[in-house]
């Protein structure tokens, strides 16, 4: 895998795990939504994930929670574009959580350092629109789409799948000229998997990161914590903490996260006390996840 992740004119070295600040500039996001709807308000909230040690803000204008049906795109380019253009005017490195080529077009020329893609650039155009950009391209997986993913996700075997899946992928953006040390693989938490399947990816990040992209892990507030804690979305902050050190222990390289001081400050402690916090040192000594199998539907990232 590469040591660094190349997003336009941000090298990310991948010598130890980073963190992507979640900011969702929507309304009906499961966590949040509505919270950073205003612009300065999400401004404020990104300089803010930023300045507790984010090394990527991504900004989505559209859900994609289970059930959520899309947006127009002026409303998603009115929602993302002021604030990635204020974050970027600061220096934030910002990354744009999109499906829509147009916007990932208007996001590379406003200065944005990753396209976040939960289809992949799997739409007419969008491996066109950022092949030539030199920006980070993270490619997820998911199964069906926001609207029908957790009807009944079903796999023979979940990370196998999810694993071809993601190599087609990005094999489509390597024939399109775009660097392997462009593109980083994100399984999908909660698009289109249950509980099982989630706690199967989790424990099989390290299969995930063999095929040579750096993983992305978005387990973040989801209902997978929710189930094992009992809690809503907005108290599963200690839970989605002790998930994303799972998933840097298994190997993940970026977590996404909507609790970046807390992450952040619970990572220095991991890092501090483990011999080799490199992706390497991680994936060869990771050990299969404790969250156990059978509990139900998992739930979207936004």
């Amino acid at each position: 895998m590469a040591a660094i992740l190349r997003c336009g004119v941000l090298d990310l070295a991948l010598d130890r795990p980073r963190v992507m600040g979640i900011l969702n500039v929507t309304a009906d996001s499961f966590s949040d939504g509505g919270r950073f709807l205003a612009p300065e308000r999400a401004i404020a909230h990104g300089l803010a994930m930023a300045a507790d040690g984010a090394d990527l803000v991504d900004v989505g204008g559209e859900s994609t929670r289970p059930g959520a049906e899309p947006v127009a795109l002026e409303v998603e380019l009115a929602r993302v574009m002021p604030v990635l253009a204020a974050l970027v005017r600061e220096g934030v490195a910002v990354s744009v959580d999109t499906m829509k080529p147009e916007v990932m077009r208007r996001a590379v020329d406003a200065g944005c350092a990753m396209v976040n893609d939960v289809n992949a650039f799997r739409a007419e155009g969008a491996v066109a629109a950022v092949a030539a950009s030199g920006v980070g391209l993270c490619a997820m997986h998911m199964q069906g789409t926001p609207a029908t993913m957790q009807s009944d996700p079903r796999y023979d075997d979940v990370v196998a799948e999810v694993r071809e899946y993601l190599a087609a992928r990005a094999r489509a953006l390597e024939s399109a000229g775009v660097a392997r040390d462009r593109i980083a693989i994100d399984p999908g938490f909660g698009f289109g998997k249950n509980f099982a399947h989630n706690a199967a990816l989790l424990a099989g990040i390290p299969a995930l990161a063999a095929a040579g992209y750096p993983v992305v892990a978005g387990l973040s507030r989801k209902r997978m914590i929710g189930e094992i804690t009992g809690r809503p979305a907005a108290e599963r902050v200690a839970g989605s903490v002790a998930a994303a050190l799972l998933a840097v222990q298994n190997g993940a390289s970026i977590v996404r996260v909507h609790d970046v001081r807390e992450t952040v400050d619970a990572l220095k402690v991991w890092i501090a006390l483990t011999p080799d916090p490199s992706p390497r040192g991680r994936g060869e000594q990771s050990s299969p996840s404790p969250l156990g199998e059978g509990r139900g539907e998992g739930s979207s990232r936004s």
